[in-house]
């Protein structure tokens, strides 16, 4: 309920944020995946063109997606597949089922040219995660170094115990070396 109840406020924290700060709506992590914010309707078209978004996943639930942003259909309907690994903000992290479901729906479009909308609310802590995953199955790397690297591209990254656990449980069930 809390998250529910946060989400508007928070939001408009997030745009308040990218206006007075150094904070960017999204960042471009690697060739094939953008790490950001939840994309408003109006970003649409500008994903499509600009960073060639062939798929977004969102890390959502469905209330969050409802008003701004576009859902399943209307991703569809531009052309752009979509994945939703529904999350509840703040108190949650995604289990490792979603994790996985993730990180093969984000490979299908390595060597592709085509990009991949990686997106939670504020694109810090849900999709971090996800993206977190993804650097380490793909690189070999430890959850740190993904952090890291993932930092150096969008430093207001914002991971808790519970994330830091699941990236660690993900490198050790997926025998990343």
């Amino acid at each position: 309920m809390f998250a529910r109840l946060s989400f508007y406020p928070t939001l408009l924290y997030n745009v308040v944020m990218e206006k007075v700060s150094a904070r960017r709506w999204y960042d471009r992590i690697d060739e094939t995946v953008v790490l950001g914010a939840l994309p408003f309707q109006n970003m649409t078209e500008h994903l499509i063109k600009e960073e060639n978004v062939k798929g977004v996943v969102s890390m959502n639930e469905d209330y969050e997606l409802w008003l701004f942003s576009n859902n399943g259909d209307t991703w569809k309907n531009h052309g752009v597949e979509f994945l939703q690994l529904s999350t509840t903000d703040i108190f949650e992290t995604p289990c490792q089922e979603k994790l996985q479901q993730g990180v093969l729906f984000i490979n299908k479009f390595q060597n592709t040219g085509g990009s991949v909308y990686v997106h939670c609310k504020a694109g810090r802590t849900r999709s971090a995660t996800l993206v977190g995953c993804y650097l380490m199955q793909k690189h070999g790397w430890s959850a740190e170094k993904a952090v890291s690297f993932m930092t150096e591209k969008r430093p207001h990254i914002l991971l808790r115990s519970k994330q830091w656990e699941a990236l660690r449980v993900f490198f050790d069930k997926n025998n990343i070396r």
